[in-house]
């Protein structure tokens, strides 16, 4: 759009790996209920799932703050600003989840 590059570019390719993991332990659990597996090694399964979810989440805030924050800090302190707020915003809600 504008022409600026997301910061988790460089690590697109490590992101869709954990995102494919994360897509095969979601169809784990799917298999788990649907074969009416024992609950509690259901549950393990989703924390697993959870904290994979976490681990990519906690990846994109920091490029995000190493990239997208800095750039608009370097433009100008209105835009740095904006930026901050964008990823409290989204912190806050990752924490309420």
């Amino acid at each position: 759009m504008d022409g600026h590059q997301h910061g988790y570019l460089h690590r697109k390719d490590e992101l869709l790996k954990r995102m494919r993991r994360i897509e095969g332990q979601a169809r784990g659990v799917h298999r788990m209920v649907d074969e009416e597996q024992y609950c509690i090694d259901i549950l393990t399964q989703i924390s697993a799932m959870t904290s994979a979810l976490e681990a990519v989440s906690i990846a994109l805030v920091d490029e995000h703050l190493r990239h997208c924050v800095v750039d608009a800090a370097r433009a100008g302190e209105d835009e740095g600003r904006e930026k901050v707020d964008e990823a409290m915003a989204a912190i806050a809600r990752l924490i309420r989840s």
